[in-house]
């Protein structure tokens, strides 16, 4: 990132989405996605932001003492504010995000041989992890290669040089006004939901070292 596009302590702003608020049904509602961008993401960056400000005051007076909490709430808002705005991007209404591009196609084949493989890992990971959490694939440069990660909260059971490129929220807030405990529908029905014209384009700028953020 250049310096002129620093984002600068406590100065992060919720950005709008890329859709109208009704794009995404039947599969998500526009009740639901409006409460899920509008008030829980803004809670990420307004918690982000207050944690920076702490830290700011915290190396300006010389008082660590409270590091350590202020230290989680910068990793679980911050990296709830990205993975939040990752996910909207990769979303697009159905039958509008095309089909898996070649670079995805390829990457995907080359490590886990089939687009179902692929597919049924990503959805059992999203199934299958426990509480508030995340189905994450990554671009993994340390081993120029895709891995489908879990996530707990946001920031758990990280890969540090891992780039997201497609992200499933399955924290209840993002399903249970549509799908209620039924977890595994909302699954299955969001793949129709993928953008893959994003996820080429995240993908090959992950592959030459470049982070596609959408912040």
């Amino acid at each position: 990132m250049e310096i002129s596009q620093m984002v600068l302590p406590g100065e992060h702003k919720l950005k709008p989405l890329p859709y109208g608020y009704n794009a995404l049904e039947p599969i998500i509602s526009a009740e639901s996605l409006r409460m899920h961008h509008d008030i829980l993401q803004q809670k990420y960056v307004d918690g982000l932001n207050k944690a920076e400000l702490k830290l700011v005051d915290a190396r300006k007076d010389n008082d660590f003492d409270l590091i350590k909490y202020w230290e989680n709430e910068l990793a679980f808002n911050g990296s709830g504010n990205i993975l939040h705005s990752i996910y909207w991007t990769v979303m697009a209404p159905v039958g509008t995000g095309g089909q898996p591009g070649n670079v995805t196609t390829s990457q995907i084949i080359n490590y886990f041989g089939n687009f179902q493989a692929f597919r049924e890992q990503f959805s059992s990971a999203a199934s299958k992890i426990e509480g508030s959490s995340w189905a994450i694939l990554t671009w993994q440069p340390t081993w120029h290669r895709l891995e489908i990660l879990q996530a707990e909260k946001h920031q758990n059971q990280t890969q540090w040089s891992g780039i997201p490129v497609l992200v499933l929220d399955v924290w209840e807030h993002a399903y249970y006004l549509d799908y209620q405990t039924k977890r595994d529908e909302y699954i299955e029905k969001w793949w129709q939901l993928v953008n893959w014209d994003e996820v080429e384009k995240r993908i090959k700028l992950a592959m030459n070292g470049e982070v596609p953020l959408t912040l």
